[in-house]
């Protein structure tokens, strides 16, 4: 009978120590593979803004069609404008502005283009992957593009892409995604990463700078 108390106790102990272990555990791993999924949701998010600010510096505002973005970066080009010739500090300070130097030939402007694709992301980018977020099974990023008006009547294109901390942590620890949920929502803040903002003009900023 001793025996077996004793047996009962010890496996009672290892077991203790081993939730204790645990307890201990659980959030340093979910907070490894938390920062190693946002780190590379980040990177797609950066991908989306970089691109979305190439397709307005062409076009005049953003999108907020995959399809179209990713087709502008598959097709469509940037202009490149190189500069020959300069402004001494004399001719400036004799009122020389540059247009007139273009105009007499001093500098001279030739402009070229080259393709979004190689420009922005390298020739073996794969464009298609910008609507895919990263850990899921094919799941796109919300995304929408619309035109805010400022307090001066000024019309100003803005974007948003977005995703929920439930769809690209999901298979991690479902208590601790709640938690994360929560603390984001108590500070009035959206629960997930996102770049750009539909309700205001911030410059395309992501919810992590």
């Amino acid at each position: 009978m001793k025996t077996a108390i004793q047996i009962i106790l010890t496996i009672a102990i290892l077991t203790l120590g081993y939730l204790c272990w645990e307890s201990i555990q659980k959030p340093v791993r979910f907070k490894a593979a938390l920062k190693t999924r946002q780190e590379k949701v980040i990177d797609r998010l950066q991908g989306i803004r970089k691109a979305q600010r190439a397709y307005k510096s062409l076009y005049g505002k953003f999108t907020g069609s995959f399809d179209t973005l990713i087709n502008f970066v598959e097709t469509d080009s940037l202009p490149l404008v190189r500069m020959e010739g300069r402004l001494t500090d004399s001719m400036i300070a004799e009122g020389m502005t540059e247009l007139k130097a273009l105009k007499l030939g001093i500098i001279k402007r030739d402009t070229s283009f080259i393709a979004v694709k190689d420009s922005l992301f390298g020739t073996n980018f794969i464009a298609d992957s910008l609507r895919f977020i990263p850990f899921t099974k094919d799941k796109e990023f919300e995304m929408a593009a619309t035109s805010l008006e400022t307090a001066s009547g000024v019309e100003v294109p803005v974007f948003e892409a977005k995703v929920h901390n439930d769809i690209f942590l999901n298979g991690l620890d479902r208590q601790l995604i709640f938690n994360l949920n929560e603390e984001a929502e108590a500070y009035e803040k959206y629960p997930g990463l996102k770049v750009g903002s539909l309700t205001e003009a911030n410059n395309s900023a992501g919810n992590w700078e």
